[in-house]
């Protein structure tokens, strides 16, 4: 199984950059090998994780959570992440990043940038197109994921990955930062989710599991250029707005400031502001 794994190798060079990475601790306690198989065998190990999500206790799913969360990004912060120009590590991200684990960023400047195929698209039946919008980025996850899936994964220049993360905001799709105890407790990709595929999204309203922290912005409409289209209702991947008496209304509690139904708007009658009880914004250009 190994050798199938590391591609009938030994161990490959992306493999042992990522037990270097993760230190003794976490090899002696299974951390490292959980991470492992989750890069190795992430479409299988995320099918598994949706179809016994609906079976899950809260208290369970609670514990995954704070394992394996995200921060819902505006497509400004996403692009500042790709085009970072400096090495910014930052620790105990705590008003930015709400759990206790997996908190911590390690940029790097110049980082590497490798498209992989969505996993979450790929466990649907009927999944949104195309799927290869997961974007890993800096090491060892770049290179892990080109080494050990050169069939379903790219390099990105970062002309090309602002032109993905472009094309996803057309497309009505959010942008997350992930976070995973069993990959270094950092950031280690940032996923371009659709509301019908995404398990992060499917476990924030359906199971109302704080998998997400928000941007930190909520979106508001001008009432006098919204015309209660409805365009906004049917695009929020939060069901967070709705139809009031000739305008749309947003429900606070709901929001995550993913500024999706801002893109999708046709009369550009909304727009994200900063509420701070929202959080701290995951502003690589503030934060550093």
């Amino acid at each position: 199984m190994w050798l199938v794994g590391e591609r009938r190798s030994l161990l490959l060079p992306s493999t042992w950059k990522f037990i270097r990475m993760a230190g003794r601790r976490r090899l002696l306690n299974l951390t490292a090998l959980h991470g492992y198989v989750y890069l190795r065998l992430q479409k299988q190990y995320l099918r598994i994780a949706l179809n016994i999500n609906p079976a899950l206790p809260s208290f369970i799913r609670n514990w995954f959570v704070a394992r394996y969360h995200g921060k819902v990004l505006t497509r400004e912060q996403a692009k500042k992440i790709i085009t970072i120009d400096r090495d910014i590590p930052l620790q105990n991200l705590e008003q930015v990043i709400p759990h206790e684990r997996a908190r911590s960023l390690v940029w790097k400047a110049s980082q590497r940038i490798v498209a992989f195929e969505c996993a979450c698209r790929h466990a649907r039946s009927h999944p949104c197109q195309p799927t290869q919008v997961c974007m890993f980025i800096g090491e060892p996850y770049a290179e892990f994921m080109l080494e050990h899936h050169p069939s379903e994964s790219r390099e990105l220049t970062r002309a090309e990955a602002l032109r993905l993360l472009d094309e996803e905001h057309a497309r009505g799709h959010m942008h997350s930062a992930l976070f995973k105890d069993a990959l270094m407790d950092r950031f280690y990709a940032i996923c371009n989710c659709c509301k019908c595929c995404c398990g992060g999204i499917e476990t924030m309203v359906r199971f109302h599991s704080p998998l997400m922290a928000s941007s930190g912005f909520v979106a508001e409409a001008n009432a006098g250029v919204c015309v209660a289209c409805g365009r906004c209702v049917t695009a929020c991947p939060f069901q967070a707005r709705s139809l009031g008496e000739n305008r749309s209304t947003r429900d606070w509690d709901r929001c995550m400031g993913c500024g999706v139904c801002v893109g999708q708007c046709p009369h550009q009658a909304l727009s994200l502001v900063r509420d701070e009880r929202k959080g701290v914004p995951l502003d690589v250009g503030v934060l550093s």
